[in-house]
């Protein structure tokens, strides 16, 4: 079972795989289960996602494409949600959709993973923020708002690395994951950055593996050529670990696949 539950749609502006054309490739691909996850609206950094009056329009066209396709491919709707305290709106936790992917891109309103703020990175503490980047995660988790954590170790994708053991400074916001009955998903999206590893690294993964924390796998695909990307790196991360079963979601309810 190929399962790939995190995508985008051009609504984000900064993508540009239109949903049909996507769904081509993911068929094309051998993926079974493919979720659309597009960033959610939000009262903030409106450039790089849809207005909240297109989340209608989103809506209909991936549940159009899901019925057009279903003798073909399961097709899932979904949003990715930017977790910041005071913004994430009630319309999109509200929306009647599978699943809710939460993610971190934004550190008291520096969003560190966009290269026009990298150099931010050479004049801040390195342990301080990968500590303040798990807070933040911690603090998601424990809002009981999603279903998956998103890139769960985002912070490193310029390989801006902690030197702190990453195990002690992920520790409490990976409990606050299992507490909340959220899965991980191992995101192929890392192989395309510079730090040329998936999110999370093996180590994090390890530890979600201890924890029986489940996992899930993505692309994060923002043009057609993303789609499927290093899938099988990652079912190899993932079995080395120890993994053989990942989930999906169909009404925020969990479903368990092998792979």
């Amino acid at each position: 079972m190929r399962v790939d539950l995190h995508n985008h749609t051009p609504l984000c502006n900064h993508a540009t795989n239109t949903p049909r054309a996507t769904v081509l490739k993911a068929i094309k691909e051998g993926i079974d289960i493919y979720g659309f996850s597009d960033h959610a609206p939000m009262d903030y950094d409106r450039e790089y996602r849809m207005s909240f009056e297109q989340m209608s329009e989103y809506e209909k066209e991936i549940l159009e494409l899901k019925e057009e396709f279903k003798e073909q491919i399961d097709i899932r709707l979904a949003y990715e949600v930017d977790f910041i305290q005071g913004l994430v709106d009630s319309r999109v936790l509200r929306a009647n959709v599978d699943y809710l992917i939460g993610s971190v891109h934004f550190l008291d309103g520096w969003g560190f993973d966009n290269p026009e703020y990298i150099k931010v990175y050479k004049n801040r503490d390195i342990d301080k923020i990968w500590q303040e980047y798990f807070d933040a995660i911690e603090a998601m988790a424990n809002s009981g708002y999603f279903q998956i954590v998103g890139h769960i170790d985002l912070m490193k994708v310029f390989n801006y690395l902690p030197k702190k053991d990453i195990k002690l400074i992920a520790k409490d916001a990976i409990s606050a994951i299992k507490k909340s009955g959220m899965s991980v998903e191992i995101n192929s999206a890392g192989w395309r950055k510079p730090v040329k590893e998936g999110y999370p690294s093996k180590e994090i993964l390890q530890i979600c593996y201890e924890k029986d924390i489940p996992i899930t796998f993505s692309s994060d695909a923002h043009k057609i050529e993303d789609i499927g990307f290093a899938y099988e790196k990652s079912i190899a991360l993932a079995k080395e670990v120890g993994y053989s079963k990942c989930v999906s979601y169909i009404n925020k309810d969990i479903q368990l696949h092998k792979f």
